[in-house]
């Protein structure tokens, strides 16, 4: 080819159209760290339109995270192995002699034996969803790699004695208010629990006896969930180990905390007629329908009525602010209640940053929020269904040198009739 035919392919529209794109995307991913090699490998991939609708937390994903947790851990230490390398060499005499390296070989044993876990919770899936074998493999990458650990670390957190004293902390007012309810009418009364995560505060009120449904979008929580729940895989109290905060170097006193072995479960669950597990986006939600029911007692009143079709609770915890649009989520919550039904809520307003929240709102707009919506919320003072601040903590390490403490904030509210 000619220098000239050269150029003129070089500057033609059909080079710019096919490169421009390249450029744009390796562009992203430079600035936005958020945006991995394994998105941009997505964008390029055939099928892309396709896949891309799936989101970040759908089954195939978590599937292959979970299946790729050796592999993506074992990346993130080969990074750590070059990073240590890259000291100068009085650096590496002094790491050698504290003992780094072998900390280094430490993470290796711990993660491979964490990796037991992932594999079962992977062998479960295939079970239970044999389609995901037929599923175009999704290329993971360290975001899915920390939804892994994150669903990891919740083992200890719902379903741990470790996890016990944090629980207790956030479910207690929540429990409170719902075990005035005289015993004997629970079961006529259904509770909806959205984001419930791996279940625990789900399966601890119907095991106060109502008609319970867990709901949880991602199946990065569900599937270990379903790990729990299934007697193929979860037999025993404590049967399982996990090493939850082997990956996190910071704030740690010592290694043997940081690589210390959590047993789990502290009970055995199961489904039952009362606990049920919905994985599905909430704002999918239909209302559960049926004959008209009378006669229940609502936590707070005196009042026996006939109950129309909608759930008689729905407890939010740790929830409204994940979501991108909280006035859809009230509005939701609303829509699902039978009129004169409850809305419990606890916990922060943690919204997601970046301007991907539609709208992020103080304590006082969602409060009054809630009463445009058609809410009358519980004002404070005595009692289980006043608003208090509850002091607490989120899937945090009891032996780490920090604390992340929320003051989170509890309230009932009604739907008015």
């Amino acid at each position: 080819m000619s220098f000239s035919g050269l150029r003129f392919l070089l500057t033609s529209d059909i080079v710019i159209a096919c490169f421009l794109p390249l450029v744009i995307l390796l562009a992203t991913y430079k600035h936005l760290p958020t945006f991995s090699l394994a998105d941009i490998w997505d964008i390029l991939a055939p099928g892309y339109s396709k896949r891309r609708h799936r989101g970040h937390f759908t089954l195939q994903r978590a599937y292959y995270a979970f299946s790729q947790y050796a592999r993506l851990s074992a990346d993130e230490l080969s990074r750590m192995r070059t990073s240590y390398t890259s000291l100068s060499r009085s650096g590496k005499k002094i790491g050698y002699k504290i003992g780094y390296p072998r900390k280094l070989d430490r993470l290796h044993d711990v993660t491979s034996l964490n990796a037991t876990l992932t594999d079962g919770i992977v062998e479960l899936a295939e079970n239970e969803f044999p389609s995901l074998k037929e599923e175009p493999t999704i290329h993971t990458g360290p975001a899915d790699l920390g939804r892994v650990r994150e669903s990891l670390k919740h083992f200890v957190r719902d379903w741990s004695e470790e996890g016990a004293t944090e629980r207790a902390r956030i479910f207690a007012p929540i429990l409170d208010f719902l075990k005035e309810v005289d015993s004997r009418n629970r079961i006529d009364l259904k509770v909806l629990v959205p984001g419930c995560g791996l279940g625990r505060l789900a399966w601890e009120i119907s095991q106060l006896g109502y008609d319970t449904t867990a709901n949880e979008l991602s199946f990065f929580m569900t599937l270990p969930l379903r790990f729990l729940l299934s007697q193929k895989t979860t037999k025993t109290v404590n049967e399982h180990n996990i090493r939850p905060y082997a990956h996190w170097f910071s704030h740690q006193y010592s290694n043997d905390s940081l690589f210390r072995t959590i047993s789990f479960p502290d009970v055995v669950p199961r489904f039952s007629a009362n606990f049920r597990l919905a994985e599905q986006d909430f704002l999918e939600l239909q209302a559960p329908t049926g004959e008209t029911r009378a006669g229940a007692k609502l936590a707070g009143t005196n009042a026996t009525r006939q109950l129309t079709a909608g759930y008689d609770y729905i407890v939010t915890l740790f929830f409204i602010d994940t979501s991108l649009d909280v006035f859809a989520t009230m509005t939701h919550i609303y829509s699902l209640l039978r009129p004169g039904g409850t809305w419990i809520n606890l916990g922060p307003l943690l919204w997601t940053g970046g301007a991907q929240s539609k709208i992020e709102l103080s304590l006082e707009e969602v409060l009054h929020a809630a009463e445009e919506v058609g809410f009358t919320v519980q004002a404070a003072g005595g009692g289980p269904a006043c608003r208090k601040t509850i002091e607490c903590e989120y899937t945090g390490d009891k032996n780490a040198m920090m604390r992340w403490t929320y003051k989170a904030e509890f309230w009932v509210a009604t739907k008015r009739e």
